[in-house]
């Protein structure tokens, strides 16, 4: 005689042929759910790996940015001085050269009237002789003050509508104008064609020409313009001249 105990009151046991497609229908739940609950693992496990993975990279990337930011930053403690002492220098050496700029085109210019007064009166042919000479533009500027005044011109407002507007034309050439006396005609021409053969002169125009009387004399005046020229490093002739002190 066999005594059965049913464990689990309510749930009546199966009978017949029930019972072999019962515990069929169980073992695929139990598959089913231990496939996804091993999909579930597999999926946390690479999760996991993978965060783990990207956190040792980006320590070790970490360190080494850390590192190089220590060395830039002791390099730059390092040659701090040396590169304000060089700014220093380049600084000076910038208001040195501007200096001697300034300096060299003021000397260009010192003798520029010597020059063309040479020129005008060696030039000048016989009977032929001159009654004015003038300057007709403004003085000859330093090259470095001429390049300030263009700045100072672009900085510079616009005018505003009917103000006069600056000359502009200026160049900083110097031109002069000179008016004479010839008793020959033809001298005046030859005086022309010497004064554009000297190489501190050029542009030289006739201005006017007429007839004049001097003295109970039939003269011609004329009147000419011209403009001093840079010459040639070859056309400038120097020479040492010593003068002895007491």
């Amino acid at each position: 005689m066999i005594i059965e105990v049913n464990l689990l009151p309510g749930r009546q046991k199966k009978r017949g042929g029930g019972a072999p497609f019962g515990g069929l229908a169980d073992r695929l739940r139990v598959a089913t759910r231990d496939r996804y609950l091993t999909a579930a693992v597999g999926t946390l496990t690479a999760t996991v790996l993978g965060v783990g993975a990207l956190h040792t990279l980006q320590t070790r990337d970490g360190g080494d940015l850390a590192e190089r930011e220590a060395a830039a930053v002791a390099d730059s403690t390092r040659y701090s001085s040396v590169i304000k002492a060089r700014r220093e220098a380049v600084a000076e050496r910038d208001s040195v050269e501007r200096q001697l700029a300034i300096i060299a085109a003021i000397d260009s210019n010192r003798y520029v009237w010597a020059h063309v007064l040479d020129e005008v009166s060696s030039s000048l042919p016989p009977y032929t002789w001159l009654v004015n000479v003038r300057q007709t533009s403004a003085a000859p500027t330093p090259k470095a003050a001429r390049v300030d005044s263009t700045l100072q011109k672009k900085d510079a407002p616009p005018a505003r509508p009917g103000e006069a507007k600056p000359d502009t034309a200026a160049d900083g050439a110097l031109r002069f104008r000179l008016v004479g006396q010839t008793v020959d005609i033809q001298a005046l021409t030859t005086y022309m064609r010497d004064l554009e053969l000297s190489p501190f002169v050029h542009r030289v125009q006739l201005a006017e020409s007429k007839a004049v009387a001097v003295d109970g004399r039939d003269l011609t005046e004329f009147t000419l313009d011209g403009e001093f020229e840079q010459p040639a490093r070859g056309a400038i002739r120097t020479r040492v001249t010593t003068v002895p002190l007491r």
